[in-house]
């Protein structure tokens, strides 16, 4: 399984990034983004699983909108109205046979 993703990059604040992820090698049933911000504990973003159910984390909901192309294992990440906390490095995430997969990390940095 491979996950790669891509889309990350620096932003001022009010801004908007989309970031994406292409998964490989595996059936998935869940398909989502995670972040970790310097010295914080890695956290939920959004997930999409299976028949279109979506989970959004509170902290960016209204903002962060997560699509899932099923048929081409892609999941993405449209960010908007950026904050400086947004800052972190997103990770893509997918499980298959009841494993989690993560990919390398993109570097989403956001300023006053």
């Amino acid at each position: 399984v491979q996950l790669q993703a891509s889309g990350g990059g620096s932003v001022q604040a009010g801004g908007s990034l989309k970031l994406s992820c292409a998964a490989s090698g595996g059936i998935f049933r869940t398909m989502g983004w995670y972040r970790q911000a310097p010295g914080k504990q890695r956290e939920l973003v959004a997930r999409a699983g299976p028949g279109g159910r979506t989970n959004i984390a509170d902290s960016v909901n209204g903002r962060f909108t997560i699509f899932r192309d099923y048929a081409k294992n892609m999941v993405y990440l449209q960010m908007s109205d950026l904050k400086p906390e947004d800052t972190a490095v997103y990770y893509c995430t997918a499980d298959a046979a009841l494993q989690d997969y993560w990919g390398q990390g993109t570097l989403v940095t956001v300023s006053r």
